[in-house]
């Protein structure tokens, strides 16, 4: 594992078009590595939350309970990952926190099998309303 690829990681996050690539080059490059697990610390992030709760319920019509979820921060590189389950299911989500973009993953059928049903996020800021106060 080298941790340096992080970088290729969050390009690839940018650019790449077919999402099955951005999720093969994570799972081959960090996510069966013990290492890198360790390399993190568990965390807590309502946004990474609320958006696996929200997709998970958008792709399978229906409120779809999530469990066994373990996040994972990597502060120097703002990047947060992890596996959760999902009415059964398998899945995991990777989320560069710097660039408010990531990507999520999880299995397309209960028992799992080899499809899988991919969601790419931005996090988008809302700014408050106009309230005449503003100097710009």
């Amino acid at each position: 594992m080298k941790i340096e690829r992080l970088q290729e990681l969050k390009q690839k996050l940018i650019d790449e078009k077919d999402l099955s690539k951005i999720w093969l080059f994570y799972m081959d490059n960090f996510a069966d590595s013990p290492k890198f697990i360790d390399f993190g610390k568990p965390a807590r992030n309502q946004y990474i939350d609320a958006i696996v709760h929200k997709t998970c319920q958008q792709l399978f019509g229906k409120k779809i309970k999530i469990t066994n979820s373990l996040l994972i921060q990597i502060p120097e590189y703002r990047f947060f990952h992890g596996p959760f389950q999902a009415g059964g299911r398998i899945g995991g989500v990777i989320y560069f926190e710097d660039i408010k973009i990531g990507l999520f993953a999880v299995s397309a059928d209960f028992p799992p099998t080899d499809a899988v049903k991919y969601s790419r996020f931005t996090e988008v800021v809302r700014l408050s309303e106009p309230n005449g106060n503003d100097l710009n």
